[in-house]
């Protein structure tokens, strides 16, 4: 009796075959489902395959721009080092001071003031404002700082005296790029501070301080700890160094 039942499901199945039939969905209930992009439709399927094509084409891209940035002079980058240097700077920058075999002795900050008008027209300069104090505090006894708060001020100072001279002359476009980059950086300070609020800011200027840090009492090391300045110049506030006017220029680029 079982022999004939099973003779003749098999003789159906062969005649669905041979007919051309579409299985059932009980017959299809135990057929394998695909798995990853073989799981979504065919439209969804193009593009998943595109934005992997592209991620994989900009990783590439990456890193042989890395490779050719950290590695020695050679044909490659004699002849494309701009184009480069246009994709590292400043977001991929790469250096080895972590490995440097003598670490920093200086302790490095940034300060500013500001030129203010009066409601009467009269100018007023404010005192010496501390940037990197301001981003110690913030720092210190938070476990989670900010990428801002640690690298925002010093990166920005990098690039402004890697692409200057000692006479404070900007070496072309990355050197006019940084000073514009310094300036929004002071005026998203000078806004934040609440007492700034509403304050017509005309100039302002930063300057450096570097504070030796002072030999261990253990040590036969003898170093002058007296601070050093280096002024930079005034510069002249325009609208889109001013955080609304920031924020303006760049929906306007959006449009």
């Amino acid at each position: 009796m079982d022999a004939h039942v099973e003779e003749d499901a098999v003789g159906v199945a062969d005649d669905r075959v041979r007919t051309g039939g579409t299985p059932s969905p009980a017959e299809t209930a135990g057929a394998p489902a695909g798995t990853g992009i073989m799981a979504l439709s065919l439209p969804y399927q193009v593009v998943a395959a595109v934005a992997l094509a592209v991620v994989g084409v900009f990783a590439c891209v990456h890193l042989a721009m890395v490779f050719l940035h950290v590695a020695p002079s050679n044909t490659l980058t004699k002849r494309h080092g701009q184009a480069v240097d246009e994709w590292i700077y400043p977001e991929f920058e790469q250096n080895w001071k972590l490995f440097a075999p003598n670490p920093l002795q200086q302790n490095l900050s940034v300060e500013m003031r500001a030129e203010i008008a009066g409601t009467g027209g009269e100018l007023r300069t404010t005192d010496w404002i501390d940037l990197t104090a301001q981003d110690t505090a913030a720092i210190r006894y938070n476990p989670m700082p900010s990428h801002s708060q640690q690298n925002e001020l010093r990166r920005a100072l990098d690039f402004y005296r890697n692409s200057h001279g000692d006479d404070n002359r900007p070496n072309g476009l990355r050197g006019r790029l940084s000073e514009q980059y310094m300036r929004r950086i002071a005026m998203l300070r000078l806004d934040a501070d609440p007492s700034m609020h509403g304050s017509d800011v005309r100039r302002i200027q930063l300057r450096t301080v570097t504070r030796p840090v002072a030999a261990p009492g253990w040590s036969t090391e003898k170093n002058d700890a007296t601070p050093s300045h280096r002024d930079l110049p005034w510069w002249k506030v325009t609208d889109a160094d001013r955080p609304a006017g920031a924020d303006r220029s760049r929906t306007e680029a959006g449009r």
